[in-house]
């Protein structure tokens, strides 16, 4: 073999997987434009009931045909504390799954003679949908799911088309056979081969189908090939670990869940191994006719019965797993957290994303979510930095009041850098393939960062007029203590309010918003009046009425900033509703 006979296969084969991967991604997207929104909400709902996360894990990600982005998402909602992590090892289980459907998918359609005779009819169907359609979302989503499908069977044609003869080819041969005479070694060495190259591809879509047209073209056994599926089992886990090195705790411990079930399914598996080889064997045979041990040389032999025994092994090894493993939960549990040890609680010094920071999921439609995940997040911070703001005047010692405001800067600083990372992330997304609709949520969203991080700046300018009081000497009356303590709760009721309708996007109570505002507007009125007459009356002189007429101003301007995100929440919501 010549080294340019090598450089033609390999471009081959690479160009090959390439259609594949991006046919696989683009499927992938149009169904989570499809029927995101509805996935989203789902995966927001989940209990702790494990048969209730398996199925919510099964069907999404049959649905969107991507068991990365199901599981990248599951790590991001328990980093929120959103999902719990037995709720989230019960999703994970069923994503394994719904991961399935590829395999048939390809074993079914995509290999074998004409293969790809349904990609043309595939193809004009996605154009009229695209060209007559092209102002439904809906419809062009569903256009390009089918373009991903035909694109799809093309590229297994492809790849077929790219695997050499190996008969021209002994000694590649002789190395593969030698490699399958270990015995049971062979097995071991199969999982580890499978699962460093499902690393490297970052797809096991991918590798499943390099599995099954090797399978299909003699390369290797049905053993071989049950064994390279299950190292990308174990080799898919590295998607979401990647995801949560920057997550918390909660996040790593999700992640990590995700490798020890598959690891214990593939031991599992492994001893078991040969009653469960002869038990599909005898299936396949009941299927197809012939048994995918069969000797290839047999004029009865039928290729096709590896492919299909393979895609039967990788259902049975994933819903039989689920079945056994669901029982163990918490057992998982005790190791993950024995491989992760819980941190120390308290504010972080250095702010990094809870949800997004990582990598995107695989279609901007999906990461609307996630982006709203860390809003809320924002929000939340926000509304910690506001409650510690009392102590400012509560504080005995000027160390405490010091310490309180060193604390209200960190915020401070902490909130300029969510703004501009969750910024940047929705400038990025909203370059994106969007939808309209998906457009104007994320227009929405900026108007709500924009507003949170003013919040921030307001707050810290009350704890800095705090300061220049208290260096000035400047000393308040009981009621003016006693009308800023008011004001206080008022911001902090339409914080609560804001709170609550962050912690669900698809019920905003603008009408508690509103009434929360007027109330902050009318006591602001109520004490500027007050504030004019005692001005006039000589009741406390400029250096008082600076400082207080400036704090309760600060305070009526935070109401306009909570006011302004709920109503950018409200604008949100009403897309997502046309949409």
């Amino acid at each position: 073999m010549t080294f340019f006979n090598i450089l033609m296969i390999v471009m081959k084969f690479v160009g090959a997987l390439a259609v594949f991967l991006f046919a696989m991604k683009l499927m992938s997207e149009g169904l989570q434009k499809t029927a995101g929104s509805k996935m989203r909400h789902v995966l927001g709902r989940i209990t702790d009931r494990p048969l209730n996360g398996i199925l919510t894990g099964t069907i999404v990600t049959a649905a969107i045909q991507s068991s990365s982005a199901t599981t990248v998402m599951v790590v991001s909602f328990v980093n929120a504390g959103l999902l719990s992590l037995a709720g989230a090892v019960a999703v994970i289980m069923g994503a394994n799954i719904g991961t399935t459907v590829t395999a048939w998918i390809i074993t079914l359609f995509g290999l074998g003679e004409g293969s790809g005779v349904f990609s043309l009819p595939l193809f004009l169907s996605m154009v009229s949908l695209f060209f007559f359609n092209s102002k439904n979302d809906t419809l062009k989503s569903v256009g390009q799911t089918i373009i991903g499908l035909a694109l799809l069977l093309f590229g297994m044609e492809l790849l077929q088309s790219a695997m050499p003869n190996l008969e021209e080819y002994p000694n590649f041969l002789q190395a593969l056979a030698s490699m399958s005479d270990w015995g049971f070694w062979s097995i071991l060495v199969f999982v580890g081969i499978g699962a460093l190259l499902t690393c490297l591809v970052q797809a096991s879509a991918a590798m499943m189908a390099i599995t099954l047209v090797m399978c299909y073209n003699g390369w290797i056994g049905f053993d071989v090939a049950v064994a390279l599926v299950m190292g990308q089992n174990i080799g898919t886990t590295i998607t979401a670990i990647l995801a949560a090195t920057v997550a918390n705790t909660a996040g790593k411990k999700a992640s990590r869940a995700h490798l020890v079930f598959n690891v214990f399914g593939v031991v599992l598996t492994l001893i078991l191994f040969r009653p469960l080889m002869n038990m599909l064997a005898d299936l396949t045979m009941t299927l197809s006719g012939c048994s995918p041990y069969a000797d290839p040389s047999d004029p009865n032999f039928n290729k096709e019965s590896i492919p299909l025994a393979i895609s039967l092994f990788h259902t049975v090894f994933n819903v039989g797993n689920t079945l056994v493993l669901a029982w163990f939960i918490p057992q998982i549990l005790k190791v993950v957290n024995w491989m992760v040890k819980d941190e120390g609680d308290g504010m972080e010094e250095e702010y990094h994303l809870t949800y997004i920071e990582g990598s995107l999921l695989s279609t901007a439609e999906l990461n609307i979510q996630t982006a709203r995940r860390e809003i809320q997040h924002f929000s939340e911070d926000m509304n910690a930095m506001y409650s510690i703001l009392p102590e400012l005047r509560t504080a005995k010692k000027r160390a405490d009041f010091d310490e309180v405001e060193s604390r209200i800067a960190r915020y401070e600083e902490r909130a300029d850098r969510m703004e501009l990372e969750i910024t940047n992330f929705l400038t990025r997304l909203g370059s994106g393939d969007l939808s309209q609709h998906g457009s104007e949520r994320i227009t929405s969203m900026l108007r709500m960062v924009d507003n949170l991080e003013s919040i921030g700046d307001t707050i810290f300018q009350i704890a800095v007029t705090r300061k220049n009081k208290l260096q000035e000497s400047v000393h308040f009356d009981e009621a003016q203590n006693a009308n800023l303590d008011t004001m206080t709760q008022l911001v902090q009721r339409a914080f609560d309010v804001m709170q609550t309708n962050l912690s669900d996007f698809d019920h905003v109570d603008m009408k508690a918003a509103y009434e929360a505002e007027q109330q902050i507007n009318d006591f602001r009125d109520r004490l500027r009046l007050q504030h004019f007459e005692s001005l006039r009356e000589g009741r406390y002189g400029y250096a008082i009425g600076n400082a207080y007429s400036s704090l309760y101003a600060l305070y009526e301007k935070l109401g306009d900033y909570i006011i302004n995100v709920s109503e950018s929440l409200d604008n949100s919501m009403k897309h997502t509703e046309v949409g």
